[in-house]
C-alpha cells in the first residue's frame, strides 16, 4: 500500500490498514526511526493499556527477589 505526503506534510492512511488496525479519526500516531526504517505505531488512549507487553515478564518474581535480598542485608 502506498499514499503521497502533501506540501503541507500530511499524509492518507490507507482503508486497509485503519480498518484492520481499528484506527479512529484525530487518533494519534507514534513515528519512530529505526535505522533505515520508519514505524508508524497507534497510541493507546489508555495509558495502562499502552504499557501492557512492554516489559521482559516475571516482574512480580523480580520485585519478590529483589525485597528477599534486601531483607538478608539487614
Amino acid at each position: 500500500m502506498r499514499s503521497t505526503i502533501t506540501a503541507r506534510g500530511q499524509t492518507v492512511v490507507p482503508a486497509q490498514i485503519r480498518r484492520r488496525f481499528d484506527l479512529t479519526p484525530a487518533q494519534r500516531l507514534e513515528w519512530v526511526i529505526e535505522a533505515d526504517c520508519i514505524r508508524v505505531i497507534p497510541v493507546c488512549e489508555d495509558p495502562v493499556q499502552a504499557f501492557r507487553g512492554q516489559g521482559k515478564g516475571g516482574a512480580t518474581a523480580r520485585l519478590l527477589d529483589t525485597r528477599k535480598q534486601d531483607r538478608a542485608r539487614e
